[in-house]
């Protein structure tokens, strides 16, 4: 019987957001890593994601990034 070869992770974190993913390959530049979020965020002329995924996501249609909810305060 073949021995079943393991597969090595690497843990990585998005220096902007802050999110932790797992890559299968070594990272050149591990402090350039960017999430898709991040990336987008960065580029919304880029985004060419559906319109479902954004509404999905919590995107407008404009591409704008989502906004927080307003906070009421009491006087």
């Amino acid at each position: 019987m073949k021995r079943r070869r393991e597969k090595i992770t690497f843990n990585y974190e998005c220096s902007l957001t802050q999110e932790q993913y797992v890559l299968t390959e070594k990272a050149q530049n591990p402090k350039d890593l960017l999430s898709v979020k991040a990336y987008y965020e960065m580029h919304p002329e880029m985004d060419d994601r559906p319109a479902v995924i954004k509404k999905r996501l919590g995107f407008s249609a404009a591409g704008v990034a989502p906004t927080a909810p307003a906070e009421e305060t009491k006087h």
